[in-house]
């Protein structure tokens, strides 16, 4: 990895890309493809691709820290697309059923993988398993990668983008592309303005041994709190990051990734109860669905909001993944809908290169020209409004207590129960299919 540059004139690149955490480091894998993929009457040089990391991959990371997140199987196969899915597969636990619930209610239905001709829903990863393998991807690729470095100004110009970094070096760039999370140095040095929901909920996340095993069952529990969900995972005996440590029980002993939302005060208070008060609490929100919960590791928590920028463009520049939108848990979709935006980039940049190539033109594509930032824009717009609004319809449905909504919610959980055509729909937007 680079970690200094002292020649004064800048370092040109086509696509400089900040942050490289889930998002960022997938598309740089993905132009790197590309790239090479390109024939030279197209392309007469390799796209030259920076990749701007301000943290070590390691379990410090806060992008690729201890959390587990499930990967839809539309994102699987995205990811299978991109020739990176391979090199991740071997660290997924499948989710093969689903189950939701409404509790204290009759509301409840299941998605099976299996009615769908499917082994699996999609995939649960730990974070820091699946960060140390892409930056082992990256170091192989034709990607420059500066980590760690932090981006310290950044000056629009005509023709692009010059950053400065912490360790001296300085990058210009064609089309400048943040990837850098929810509080985004990229948007707050370009002055975009961001809109937010509180939901006035903190969310405690932990991994937790149960005393049966799971067999790949992932749980939708919606609360008087907020809804409460568990993500299969591989035994601590076969995971290097591990929180949750083994019981006595170890021969069916499972664990789960557990993503719980409450109230502040409420998540502040069993964030730090001794384990026999947080598990006890868990069990009396959860029930016994799984078994009894027997341990829990370090816990976590973060407020849900729902962040998104109106227009996640600029002059010359791109936001995508948790810089552009960050999502309230329900449903797992972050991950899912940051991957799509990533997709999206990689189709637009790859419609104008075979349409120059078609042209038979003299004239070079520019990644970072207004032609293609807003051919991305239009090209992730349905998408992107649709999940945000379906996400904020979930969160404020399913914790309203109000009796006509509780009697709706677990009528319309009953329906999909009683009649399965109704739940194709309902999986394949959960499994990302468009």
């Amino acid at each position: 990895m680079t970690t200094a540059n002292t020649a004064t004139k800048p370092l040109a690149v086509d696509i400089a890309i900040v942050g490289g955490a889930m998002a960022g480091a997938t598309l740089a894998l993905g132009l790197a493809k590309l790239s090479a993929t390109l024939s030279p009457a197209t392309l007469s040089r390799p796209l030259r691709i920076a990749l701007i990391e301000a943290h070590v991959s390691n379990n410090n990371h806060p992008g690729f820290d201890a959390r587990s997140i499930a990967i839809a199987h539309g994102s699987i196969f995205e990811l299978n697309r991109l020739g990176i899915w391979l090199k991740l597969q071997h660290l997924g636990t499948a989710i093969e059923n689903i189950h939701v619930s409404d509790r204290g209610h009759f509301g409840m239905t299941e998605l099976n993988a299996k009615p769908l001709g499917l082994d699996a829903l999609g995939q649960v990863v730990e974070l820091a398993q699946v960060g140390k393998v892409l930056f082992e991807q990256l170091a192989k690729s034709s990607v420059e990668v500066f980590c760690p470095a932090k981006v310290t100004d950044l000056q629009a110009q005509q023709d692009g983008h010059l950053l400065s970094l912490d360790n001296g070096t300085q990058l210009h760039c064609q089309l400048l592309v943040a990837a850098d999370g929810a509080n985004s140095v990229v948007r707050q040095h370009l002055g975009q303005p961001t809109e937010q929901i509180d939901f006035n909920q903190t969310a405690i996340v932990a991994n937790v041994s149960t005393d049966q095993p799971h067999q790949h069952w992932a749980y939708e529990r919606f609360t008087q709190t907020g809804p409460l969900a568990l993500l299969p995972m591989r035994s601590a005996s076969t995971s290097s990051a591990a929180n949750a440590t083994k019981s006595s029980s170890a021969s069916v002993q499972s664990r789960f990734s557990v993503v719980w939302a409450l109230p502040p005060a409420q998540a502040e208070q069993l964030k730090h109860a001794d384990k026999a008060e947080f598990l006890a609490a868990l069990q009396q929100a959860f029930g016994h669905r799984v078994g009894n919960f027997v341990d829990v590791g370090q816990r976590v928590s973060y407020p849900l909001t729902l962040s998104y920028m109106p227009r996640p463009i600029y002059h010359r520049c791109i936001f995508i993944g948790n810089a552009a939108q960050t999502l309230h848990p329900i449903a797992g979709q972050g991950f899912n809908l940051g991957l799509r935006d990533v997709v999206g980039l990689l189709n637009v940049l790859e419609q104008a290169f075979s349409t120059y190539q078609l042209a038979n033109t003299s004239t070079k594509v520019d990644v970072g020209s207004s032609a293609i930032v807003h051919q991305y824009l239009a090209a992730r717009q349905a998408d992107r409004d649709n999940t945000l609004r379906n996400i904020e319809f979930l969160v404020r449905g399913f914790s309203n207590q109000y009796w006509p909504m509780v009697a709706g919610r677990n009528l319309g959980l009953r329906l999909l129960s009683w009649l399965p055509p109704l739940k194709r729909p309902v999986a394949q937007t959960a499994m990302g299919w468009r």
